[in-house]
């Protein structure tokens, strides 16, 4: 099984990589640990390094042939791909992004060691840099491979995870992954916290009580997989649009993950 993983800066997908790695037995490929090594021999930082290569390819061409020679010559191994662009090289995997708000991601990378290039004075600085390094990519793989790594149907699960902890998720990526294995489809399933949904009118209280049999039924759940919520985007988050008395249910039953559908108008 072949498992590519790529996601905002600071969403955690390599926490998530080392999970699977230690629960589930993959071994992990890294592109961000070559890049920044790569960084750090030329005394730049990560985005001094991603500006260079916006001129000069020979540093995706080196990162790029790697990954797809190791997927090619390793089919017979349980491999995750923590990349960037992995999706797009890999001949054949179970494709995830893994999404984070920019406020958590900021605060995450500023309490993470990753050494003198990559420190940050303030949330402020951090959330600018990275939404600064997020453009600089999007418009590189834009030019070098007429790509956008943002955009979700590449993929086959999107999984936010600014509320979710990190073995959660992994375990939601395995078994999405056996499912896909057994079954290959090519549908983008997106899966949010309830904590990210938005409603026209809710009442704590009175919710609460009219909605109880649903809500104790939805407790021993980490993931809602049989229904799907339409939402709309709403700043940052969603409103829910259909199955509200659901989606309000899975808010007060602190379930983990619900899967929705955006929708137009």
């Amino acid at each position: 099984m072949h498992i590519t993983i790529t996601g905002n800066l600071g969403s955690g997908k390599s926490t998530v990589a080392k999970l699977l790695s230690e629960k589930y037995n993959f071994e992990v490929y890294s592109t961000g640990k070559l890049q920044r090594e790569l960084a750090k021999q030329m005394n730049l930082s990560t985005l001094e390094l991603n500006q260079l290569m916006m001129s000069d390819r020979k540093y995706d061409n080196m990162i790029d042939d790697e990954t797809a020679r190791i997927s090619r010559e390793n089919k017979d191994k349980n491999i995750i791909f923590d990349s960037r662009l992995a999706w797009n090289f890999v001949e054949f995997s179970f494709k995830v992004f893994v999404s984070v708000s920019l406020d958590v991601a900021a605060y995450r990378v500023m309490n993470d060691q990753r050494g003198p290039v990559e420190k940050y004075s303030s949330l402020e600085e951090a959330k600018a840099l990275l939404a600064e390094r997020a453009n600089t990519e999007r418009i590189r793989y834009k030019d070098i491979y007429n790509l956008n790594y943002m955009d979700f149907t590449n993929y086959n699960l999107v999984i936010d995870g600014t509320f979710c902890d990190p073995e959660t998720i992994a375990n939601i990526i395995i078994e999405e992954a056996n499912e896909f294995y057994a079954n290959p489809q090519k549908a983008t399933k997106r899966l949010v916290s309830p904590k990210c949904l938005k409603f026209a009118e809710i009442n704590d209280e009175e919710d609460k009580s009219r909605l109880n049999d649903m809500i104790n039924n939805l407790k021993a759940k980490k993931y809602i997989k049989d229904r799907i919520i339409k939402v709309k985007k709403q700043d940052d988050g969603f409103l829910v649009m259909e199955n509200i008395d659901l989606a309000k249910a899975a808010c007060f039953a602190n379930v983990s993950y619900i899967q929705i559908e955006i929708v137009e108008g």
